[in-house]
């Protein structure tokens, strides 16, 4: 959908980008949770796999597990880690 507004709403502030690049080529064909898991109070993992197609190209996919933290009752990206 491209919309930069409410992805980077949440991101954490202290790694949030000044901004995300979108490639208007790239359509998302579907998301998978892997697993997710509370690690604290206020902090958990999710590990998904993401598919995407860049223009007439082959189906791609994105596999991570990511970090969030809850703040002021909402929850926010942190960072990742890229999975094979």
């Amino acid at each position: 959908m491209r919309n930069e507004p409410y992805l980077l709403a949440t991101w954490h502030v202290g790694q949030r980008p000044a901004s995300i690049p979108f490639d208007a080529n790239q359509k998302w064909l579907g998301l998978k949770i892997v697993e997710s898991k509370s690690t604290g109070a206020d902090t958990a993992e999710v590990e998904f796999i993401a598919r995407f197609r860049i223009g007439g190209g082959s189906a791609a996919r994105l596999h991570e597990r990511s970090r969030f933290v809850k703040a002021d009752g909402r929850w926010f990206y942190v960072d990742g880690d890229l999975r094979g």
